[in-house]
This record gives structure tokens, sequence and C-alpha cells, in this order.
């Protein structure tokens, strides 16, 4: 296992940036950038032995200082929706500001993605190294008190880790100085045919989950968690992902419950149809976010490839949409005493 900081450009305002390339015995590469904790490349042995990259991404910092998607990003303070742009919390009312509607999405402002992180290399024995030999990349970032709206500080640390059986593991750990609000995941777009290789539909999806929370017009919930049995989301036996489109439903941007306990369980299973490459979500947080991307429009993907409708799919780990304002759902508040830590792992084999 190595991991190497390459230089990755300079911001706008002229700070250097790093892209760290982790590599392991088996010859999966994962690169990220220390500019928004994002992913920039995960590549994977397909079939034939030749690496596929499966996640849509920039070759350019710059274009990550201006990611409308937030490809391969990690999103927070609160990832999803608040409804109202605002919540209240132990009596007091705290506002955001509204970017979708009169909805907060994903923070709502000054996004985490478009903000330098600070990155490490990490030794096997938990050592800081200035060599290119590591086996985690660990990137820091402080949140003030008050930073998009919310209360307290919030010392922030996401751990990637490639291992030698192509696992890639983000590990999220959050220090609050107050109670308030921790809803952290990765917006990485999957494609597993390859970034390069248009829509994902022809893909099999297969989810852990019996329930789902629908939504009004303006995608927040409505409180309810209904059965999956008999409805278009139903993908406990894995299928197309556009098996059940019809004229009126075309795409999915819904958050699924999937009845964790706070321990990793498999919840989803996705295979490209070109490549047989699968992935499997392994994860402790309580819902996901299954986003089939109908409005992407990137224009300048890697290798000047456009991600156009359907070009990838979000499988988000987190707490539901707009759970502060619903009580039936799991809460996602954290503070000094219960301080915040979930991981996913996205495991790759072949079908």
């Amino acid at each position: 296992m190595s991991v190497y900081a390459l230089d990755f450009g300079t911001t706008h305002t002229g700070q250097p940036t790093h892209l760290y390339r982790m590599k392991n015995a088996s010859g999966m590469e994962v690169d990220v950038t220390d500019l928004g904790a994002c992913i920039v490349a995960v590549r994977v042995p397909d079939r034939n032995g030749t690496l596929v990259d499966v996640a849509l991404g920039f070759d350019e910092v710059s274009r990550y200082e201006n990611n409308k998607f937030a490809l391969g990003a990690v999103v927070g303070r609160c990832a999803n929706r608040i409804a109202g742009a605002s919540f209240e919390l132990d009596g007091r009312t705290y506002t955001l500001t509204a970017n979708e509607g009169t909805t907060a999405l994903h923070g709502g402002r000054d996004m985490w993605y478009l903000r330098l992180w600070e990155g490490a290399l990490i030794g096997k024995k938990g050592r800081r190294r200035k060599g290119a030999s590591a086996d985690t990349v660990i990137f820091g970032l402080f949140s003030p008190d008050g930073d998009q709206g919310f209360p307290g500080d919030l010392d922030v640390r996401v751990t990637y880790r490639l291992t030698d059986d192509n696992e890639l593991r983000i590990t999220y750990d959050a220090q609050p100085s107050l109670k308030t609000i921790v809803n952290l995941t990765n917006h990485s777009y999957w494609n597993l045919n390859g970034h390069d290789s248009g829509s994902v539909l022809g893909h099999t999806l297969q989810l852990a989950a019996e329930r789902y929370t629908p939504t009004s017009a303006d995608k927040i919930p409505d409180g309810r968690k209904v059965s999956v049995a008999g409805t278009p989301f139903d993908f406990r036996t894995a299928k197309r992902l556009d098996q059940d489109f019809t004229e009126s439903f075309g795409n999915y941007d819904h958050n699924f419950l999937l009845g964790g306990d706070g321990h990793r369980h498999k919840v989803a299973t996705l295979v490209g149809d070109k490549t047989g490459i699968r992935m499997m979500v392994h994860t402790s947080t309580p819902a996901m976010q299954v986003f089939t991307a109908r409005p992407l429009d990137v224009e300048d993907g890697k290798g000047g490839v456009t991600y156009g409708a359907y070009g990838g799919i979000a499988l988000e780990t987190q707490f539901s949409p707009d759970a502060i304002h619903h009580p039936e759902f799991r809460q996602p508040v954290f503070s000094p005493e219960y301080p915040f830590h979930s991981r996913t792992t996205y495991a790759f084999d072949l079908a």
C-alpha cells in the first residue's frame, strides 16, 4: 500500500492544493484532494485487469472551486435538506441560507467542499509521515461557531483508507463544542462502466431498505415511513435503475431507511452492466439518499468529457433529510459528550 502527495495546482487566491494518490497491491488507485476533501478518481480493475475510473470528477483544481453538483465532495455541516432554512434546538432558532427555493441544501452557504482542508499522510502506527509510503489520508477542517448558521465550534476529521481487499473506507469524526446538528456524507457520483461511459441506467442496484420517506414537491420528507413493497422504490431484489421509470417518474432523489443500529451493515450493491464491476456499500448510518442525477450537466469533466443526465449515481449515506423537523426520524444532534462518528465502506470486485 502506498500514498503519494502530488501538486494539484493553486486556487484562485493562490493557495497550493494537493492530490493524494493511494494505490494497493491489487493495482486499485484512489485520488483525493484537500480542496473539499473530494474524491477525484477511483480506478478499479475490470475483467481484463484494465483500470476503469468509476468516479466522476475534474482534472483541475479550478473546476473544484466551481463544483456545482458536488462531485466527489464531503458535504456538511448538514448534508441534504432542511426545510425553511431554519431549525430550533433547545428553544433557540437558528437561521441558515436558503439555496433551493426556501430550503437549505448541504449547508446552504459557503460549502465545505469549496474550502481547503488540511491534509496529512498517516502511517500504519498513526504517525504522520512526510514520505510517500502510508496507508491512510486524513483531512481536517475547523468549522467555527456560527459557520453556515449552525451553533458551536466543530473539529472535523475525514479519513480515507484503501485496503488491499479493494475497499475504500471513509471514516467521519466531528467534535462539537456545543449541542449542534452534524450530518456528513460523501457526494461521489459512481459510474461502474467508467466515468466517461454515459448513462448509468443499465446498472443494477440492490438495497437493504424496507422503507423509504415520501416527500412533498420541494423534496422534503412528509414524516411518513412507507413500505417499498409495490412501489418503484423496491430494490430489495436487484433491478435496473430505470426498470420502474414511467412518463411521470424518471429520477430517483429519495431517502431510504436502512434500519442501522450504529454498526456497519451491507446496505447496497451496484453492478455495472458493461464492465461487471460491482460495488458494495457498508455503512453505520440510518439512511441513504439515492440520486440518479437526471439534472446532471457538467461540460468539463475529466478528459474533457461531458457528464449529462444520468451520468452517475450518488449513494449518500447519512441521516434522513430534514430530520431535525421530524422527531420520528433518527436525530443528527451531537454534543461535546456525544461526538459524531460514522463509517462508510465502498468495496469493489467483479460480479
